[in-house]
């Protein structure tokens, strides 16, 4: 992705039922090891990118939400389960899945985070930095 350019990213569930529109630049794209995506997608890890809340919104359907921790509310549909957002209170962002993307190509992880939580079978070769917990901008 060209990194001047200010996309409009387009994605949603396996089934078809929810789509959205990301606007803006994204950032804080990483793969997360945490305990928490790694239950909720069924996945080794997940990988995220955010944009402003401001510039997200969904064009068909809408998720289903829960509760995943007291500090976070996490988005999926409702028919497929397919994992969508992830909202922390008191920030005006949303953590996007990159692989809900129609193009995850688009969005290319630059680290890992929560590796402290990586399962040891899960090796990462890829040369991006690593953190044990949240990367500190």
């Amino acid at each position: 992705m060209d990194e001047d350019a200010t996309p409009t990213l387009r994605g949603g569930c396996e089934c078809g039922a929810v789509r959205y529109e990301a606007h803006g630049r994204p950032y804080h794209r990483t793969v997360c090891h945490c305990t928490t995506c790694r239950r909720t997608s069924g996945a080794p890890m997940v990988g995220w990118f955010s944009v402003g809340a401001t510039g997200f919104r969904f064009t068909q359907g809408e998720p289903r939400r829960f509760r995943s921790s007291a500090q976070a509310v996490r988005s999926f549909c409702g028919d497929c389960g397919t994992p969508l957002l992830f909202k922390r209170d008191g920030l005006d962002e949303v953590d996007v899945s990159i692989c809900s993307l129609d193009d995850p190509e688009a969005v290319r992880p630059e680290d890992h985070t929560y590796v402290r939580s990586r399962l040891g079978w899960a090796i990462v070769a890829d040369g991006l930095p690593q953190y044990l917990a949240a990367r500190e901008d």
